[in-house]
């Protein structure tokens, strides 16, 4: 039976008008939950834990779980947590947030700012901080699991919230898919994750179809000198002086060898040589991260950097080639495409079309990838982090503003909060009803 216009346009408003009291009264319980879940949030940020240390923070999400009634699992891929709820038949969609805080000493100034200090993998005293918003990311997790679940009607089928361990150093996702994440529990026919931005104003949501994260190398150049005393230069091999010169061509990659429409990025982000004034060292290392979005020009980057550190060591007089070793490789993070635009539209009427953006890629870098290279179509959202007005002033200023992994790093907390539950929510209920249409 073919409708005429009017009568369609009556079923589209009508069916809007069906539609429009879940979101209102979603709405209202997530602003019901903030206030517990800003003393989570706190919890989790007085209390953090460094990659695959996260112990604590994996039973305090597991125990939430379970109250709310999941199927809880615990030490999946080490400290990795899961939970199933069944709730009738219908797609299942997998809902992941990040456990692990970062090795920084927390200058914010807030009154809950973490103290913590541990010792990291090479026995050095650290302090610890969630400078990436994972604790504002699980605090959401818990919002987005409380509603889903206290609100069953709303949807069918099966939802699998994970805590994933590691994220900072791209092992989490690999270890717990290794651990039988896709075969000991129902696999999914989504996954979905939010994370915050430090660049975006709160309110709005980054849904991006396509490539959004690029692809990260870790690169360690070890420069070998020979070593002697400052006063007499000329008796040394000095790799301070080649490390440096190293630094700076470096930097001709991305300037001089890429193609400027291929984003690139070559950073040394560290550097360790030497004890004190007078005496020149035998090693200098150089810590880099390499970043871009296509395999080969990651090739090309790689394959740059070695020849530079082998040259430079030449041209300074080095006795022995430098030590170049690649790891902790992640891969390019990409947004299924039809998935994307489906969740974008889904988005609109919840939070607003001014507030949905697209077509925003990052040069940071993710293991939510493993998940899309599974074989489960993925999305990660990006939801804003920043008070508008202080964006306005930065944009008038010039002063920059301050990026995640900063000891200064704060969240504009609850409105970026009720974003991310809100982008959680709506993004399961939509998917949730794919097999009922």
């Amino acid at each position: 039976m073919k409708l005429c216009p009017a009568v369609l346009l009556l079923c589209v408003l009508a069916a809007a008008a069906l539609a429009a009291p879940n979101s209102i009264e979603i709405k209202a319980k997530v602003d019901q939950l903030l206030p517990q879940l800003r003393d989570l949030y706190i919890d989790l940020h007085q209390s953090p834990e460094l990659s695959l240390h996260e112990t604590n923070t994996a039973a305090k999400l597991a125990a939430g779980l379970r109250k709310l009634g999941f199927a809880v699992t615990e030490h999946v891929g080490g400290t990795g947590v899961v939970g199933v709820l069944k709730n009738g038949d219908g797609p299942g969609v997998l809902i992941r947030t990040e456990l692990d805080a970062l090795p920084v000493d927390e200058q914010t100034g807030l009154p809950y700012a973490s103290k913590v200090h541990t010792k990291n993998a090479d026995g050095m005293d650290v302090a610890v901080m969630h400078a990436c918003g994972h604790d504002l990311h699980m605090a959401s997790w818990i919002g987005t699991a409380t509603l889903l679940s206290t609100n069953k009607t709303l949807w069918h089928g099966t939802l699998v919230m994970i805590g994933q361990p590691a994220e900072e150093i791209g092992a989490g996702a690999a270890a717990m898919l290794k651990d039988g994440l896709l075969t000991r529990f129902p696999r999914p026919d989504y996954a979905i994750a939010v994370h915050d931005d430090p660049f975006m104003p709160s309110g709005q949501v980054s849904v991006t179809p396509g490539p959004i994260m690029a692809g990260a190398s870790s690169v360690k150049i070890t420069i070998y000198g020979k070593g002697g005393h400052g006063a007499v230069p000329q008796s040394t091999i000095d790799p301070i002086v080649i490390a440096a010169r190293t630094v700076l061509t470096l930097q001709t990659i991305v300037a001089r060898e890429t193609n400027p429409l291929d984003p690139a990025v070559v950073t040394v982000g560290a550097i360790h040589g030497g004890t004190k004034n007078n005496i020149i060292p035998d090693q200098v290392e150089l810590l880099l991260t390499v970043r871009s979005f296509k395999p080969e020009v990651q090739k090309h980057l790689l394959a740059s950097i070695t020849r530079i550190a082998k040259d430079e060591a030449a041209a300074g007089g080095a006795t022995q080639e430098p030590k170049v070793e690649i790891s902790e490789g992640l891969r390019f993070s990409v947004n299924d495409p039809q998935l994307a635009e489906r969740l974008m539209h889904a988005l609109q009427p919840v939070l607003g079309n001014e507030n949905v953006v697209n077509d925003q890629r990052r040069m940071v870098s993710e293991d939510f990838s493993e998940f899309g290279i599974a074989g489960i179509p993925s999305v990660l959202m990006f939801v804003g982090a920043v008070k508008p007005e202080k964006i306005t002033e930065a944009q008038r200023t010039g002063e920059p503003l301050t990026s995640l992994h900063s000891s200064k790093w704060a969240p504009d907390l609850e409105p970026t909060m009720r974003t991310a539950i809100l982008t959680e929510v709506s993004s399961a209920l939509d998917l949730f009803s794919v097999k009922n249409r």
